[in-house]
Parts: C-alpha cells; sequence; structure tokens
C-alpha cells in the first residue's frame, strides 16, 4: 500500500486522478483497453471532477459500477447511476458502461448477469472509498471475506445507511433503502490497482483502524492492506489519526503536502 497525504481535498482529488489517468493510459497503451471500476458518493467529488478534464482515449475504456441500492429508480437524485451519469458517463463517454440495475425485479438475477459480463475481463483500476464504519463499497461490517461471486446482495447497516443521510443524499434514515447490489471484497482485490480516495475529518477513524488496526471483516477496509496495487490518497483530516510511525511505514513523499 501506497499512502499519499495532501492539505486540502481538492490536491488530493487532482493527485488521486493523475494516478488514475497513468494507469488508464498504460493499459490502453498494453492492451488496447482499459477496464475500470467506478465509485461513488461525496468522497468522489474532486476525484471525479479532476479526472474527467484529462485527456484520455475513454473510447478505449469499459466502466463498471462498483454499487447500488435495491429498489432506487436511476432518477432519484441518490441513484449512483444518475450520479455516474453526470459526473462522468455523459462527460467522457466510455466505449462500454455495465451499470448495476438496482431497480430490476430480481436482485439477485442483475447479479448473475453482472457476474457473467465481470468474468470475462482484467480490471485494471477500482476506484474506491471507505465508509464512516469502515465499509468498502457497500460491503458494510462484519464484511464477507470469503464469498467469489463478483456482484452480491447485501444488507445495508443502520451506520452505513445514516451515513447517507449526513451526506445529504435522502432526507431521513427510513428513505434510505436497506439493501443494495455490491461488488464483493474478493472481486474488488482482483483489479491490478485500487485507487482509495478518503478525504474529511469525518473518516478519520475509519482510516486510522484500516490502517493501524486488525485486518478484519468489522472493518472491511483493512483488507485492502493485503493488496499488493492500493494508492491511498488522503487529505490533511482524514490522515489527523494516524501514527507518525503509520505514516512512515506506508507514505510516498508529496511535494508541498
Amino acid at each position: 500500500m501506497k499512502l499519499l497525504i495532501y492539505r486540502t481535498k481538492k490536491e488530493m482529488g487532482q493527485a488521486a486522478a493523475t494516478k488514475a489517468a497513468e494507469i488508464l493510459k498504460d493499459a490502453i497503451e498494453r492492451r488496447g483497453k482499459a477496464v475500470f471500476v467506478a465509485a461513488t458518493g461525496a468522497s468522489q467529488f474532486d476525484f471525479l471532477d479532476a479526472l474527467t478534464k484529462i485527456e484520455i482515449d475513454w473510447s478505449k475504456t469499459v466502466m463498471f459500477h462498483l454499487d447500488e441500492y435495491i429498489g432506487l429508480p436511476e432518477a432519484h437524485p441518490a441513484s449512483f447511476r444518475q450520479y455516474l451519469r453526470e459526473r462522468l458517463v455523459n462527460k467522457v463517454r466510455p466505449r462500454m458502461v455495465h451499470f448495476i440495475r438496482g431497480d430490476a425485479p430480481d436482485p439477485e438475477k442483475e447479479c448473475r448477469r453482472l457476474n457473467e459480463i465481470i468474468s470475462g475481463e482484467e480490471i485494471d483500476v477500482a476506484f474506491v472509498g471507505i465508509g464512516e464504519n469502515g465499509h468498502l463499497a457497500f460491503n458494510d461490517p462484519p464484511a464477507n471475506f470469503e464469498v467469489e461471486h463478483p456482484y452480491i446482495v447485501v444488507d445495508l447497516a443502520e451506520s452505513c445507511r445514516k451515513q447517507q443521510v449526513s451526506e445529504g443524499w435522502f432526507s431521513k434514515l427510513d428513505d434510505v433503502p436497506k439493501k443494495a447490489i455490491t461488488m464483493s471484497i474478493n472481486q474488488i482485490l482482483k483489479a491490478r490497482n485500487i485507487i482509495c480516495v478518503v478525504p474529511e475529518k469525518r473518516k478519520a477513524r475509519a482510516v486510522k483502524e484500516t490502517l493501524e488496526g486488525d485486518i478484519t471483516p468489522n472493518c472491511p477496509a483493512s483488507i485492502l492492506r493485503t493488496h499488493k496495487g492500493v494508492w491511498l490518497f488522503l487529505d490533511k483530516d482524514s490522515a489527523s489519526l494516524l501514527c507518525d510511525d503509520t505514516i512512515k511505514k506506508y507514505s510516498v513523499e508529496v511535494p508541498n503536502g
């Protein structure tokens, strides 16, 4: 794992976008296409904004969708499909986009559809964040580290649902769906590279547990420490609880960081 800490979340987002673009361009040069997984949420705003402004041959890219609420129509303001269309897809036009249809009549069948598609792809890079409760995608604690299926149906923890309200996606807890389709932990770890973007003070405790606690399903993001291609981008606030030894162990020097 490589840890990079920046003064502001805007600087962090720009740096993460630069690294992501480097990975995408390298994959296109090596094998004629790049396959990536896109995340959503408030943590990704600056990153995605910066990424869409970098010159990349998006016509040679394939996008998979990290997670989506079950039962939520795409037109809902909190829909992750809507989020990705507005902030990424409609701006750069990837050659192929594989959205999770969260409002499909049969969520398990939708998982099987996506599992068949992704099984034939090598993922060059996954863009992810870390939840306030340590979740990775919608794999809330205690996460399933064993399941091999690429996409699975999960129950959303109340702590996760409260985060969605606090970020302004829903007006009250009862409005937040209780189930979702998410990319599994094992599928995320199959990506050659993982760009993890985590700004803001409210994520500081989860970041600390991710890097300094046990590798455990009770902090799903801790599993990232087992992957050799993780780039963890933090701002000063999200890194504020880390011990000096942790920063020395993982960090890459950032000019003016």
